[in-house]
């Protein structure tokens, strides 16, 4: 089961394919995506991979997580399952 990291104080240089790359090392890489602010188009500095197998996913979290990247020092975890908000009604 693939499991999707967040990784977070990235440079706002970073492109998708070094993200990709540089968890490629750990395991496949399913998915690299650097979150997009929708006003300015810029990289907010974060973004999510999702790495087929889980013991390759936790081997990046823990070799990554304070590792400089980019100039800056590299914030990584497992990604937290967003909750919708609610909207006051109920089902």
């Amino acid at each position: 089961m693939a499991k999707k990291i967040y990784v977070g104080n990235m440079s706002y240089n970073t492109t998708e394919e070094e993200l990709r790359d540089l968890f490629a090392q750990f395991g496949t890489v399913l998915s690299a995506n650097i979150i997009i602010d929708r006003e300015t188009r810029r990289p907010k500095g974060f973004g999510f991979v999702e790495i087929e197998e889980d013991s390759a996913a936790d081997a990046a979290i823990s070799q990554l997580d304070g590792k400089e990247f980019g100039g800056r020092n590299l914030r990584v975890n497992e990604a937290i399952a967003k909750t919708r908000p609610s909207r006051g009604y109920r089902d």
